[in-house]
């Protein structure tokens, strides 16, 4: 994956979602929104899909300091991270903050971008 990283664990499904809840809090991040994929495709689209939730994670410092950088950023906020069932297993995915970064093509996102990305990793060594 080009604009991410992945993690293949053995925590169940909803396991893996309070797992990385808990590690994102860690490293100063809350999660404010939810997205149950499963759910939503059902009940708009009655299909069945498999468990994949979207968590939009947002470390309020950081945020900050990179809507100072770049007021348009908000496009690309929060941070998403995604967790899904793949044979038996759970994955955990997260955005490779600095694929934003190029495209945002200032240099003062650079930093921020890293700073995320160091605690993303993190997040997701941990899992």
């Amino acid at each position: 994956m080009k604009y991410g990283f992945s993690k293949t664990t053995d925590y169940s499904f909803e396991e893996a979602i309070q797992k990385v809840t808990d590690e994102l809090k860690k490293e100063g991040f809350g999660v404010l929104t939810t997205i149950d994929v499963k759910e939503t495709l059902k009940n708009k689209l009655n299909v069945d899909f498999k468990k994949y939730t979207i968590l939009g994670a947002c470390n309020p410092p950081l945020a900050h300091q990179a809507l100072q950088a770049e007021e348009e950023l908000g496009l690309l906020l929060p941070c998403n991270v995604i967790v899904y069932e793949k044979e038996g297993k759970s994955v955990v995915s997260v955005f490779d903050p600095m694929v934003m970064a190029h495209i945002i093509e200032n240099p003062d996102m650079k930093p921020v971008a890293e700073e995320v990305k160091k605690k993303l990793e993190r997040v997701l060594e941990a899992v």
